[in-house]
């Protein structure tokens, strides 16, 4: 089991979504701590970080994995067009 840490710009990034996506993006990220590497799961590349991302309809969830000390600290949440910018 993992821990997940969602740092104050992913949850400022959530709290400005609507309720229904909040929901399906809670649920995701509650998934993440028993399976951080779900299927669709992706490793960014170009960062120094090991950044992943998965994707909630069109929102997608940017996030790095710790396994040596099982957590996850979610950094970025949003849209897709803007997410990777």
């Amino acid at each position: 089991m993992y821990s997940i840490v969602i740092s104050q710009s992913a949850l400022k990034q959530l709290q400005n979504l609507q309720k229904p996506f909040v929901k399906k993006i809670g649920k995701a990220i509650e998934k993440l701590a028993t399976d951080p590497r779900p299927i669709g799961v992706k490793k960014l590349q170009g960062s120094n970080e090991n950044l992943y991302r998965i994707r909630v309809g069109d929102y997608r969830i940017v996030y790095v994995i710790d396994d040596g000390i099982k957590l996850i600290d979610i950094r970025r949440i949003g849209h897709r067009k803007d997410i990777y910018k």
